[in-house]
């Protein structure tokens, strides 16, 4: 499985319009649509887990399209390094 990044979403799309447009071009394992920790608000991204073999088909189709008039930006997932934690006193 491969995850995409969606970035420049509209703030109205919901996972199932976003779900829809992606299943158009390949199978899609879930939608998550990313919401500020502290309004719920959308940030305006989100991430779409794919078969790997339609990661090239879904990359060349939906990068640049519009949904809700704004073009998408679409491109693998870097998977982000956990970090060791904070906190840590102060003194």
């Amino acid at each position: 499985m491969k995850k995409l990044y969606v970035g420049n979403l509209p703030f109205t799309a919901t996972e199932d319009d976003v779900r829809e447009m992606f299943g158009q071009h390949g199978t899609v394992h879930s939608v998550a649509l990313i919401n500020d920790r502290e309004t719920g608000r959308p940030r305006g991204f989100g991430f779409v887990e794919i078969e790997d073999g339609d990661l090239d088909n879904m990359l060349q189709a939906l990068d640049g399209k519009e949904l809700g008039g704004r073009a998408l930006r679409v491109n693998e997932a870097q998977d982000r390094p956990r970090g060791g934690g904070g906190g840590g006193a102060r003194w």
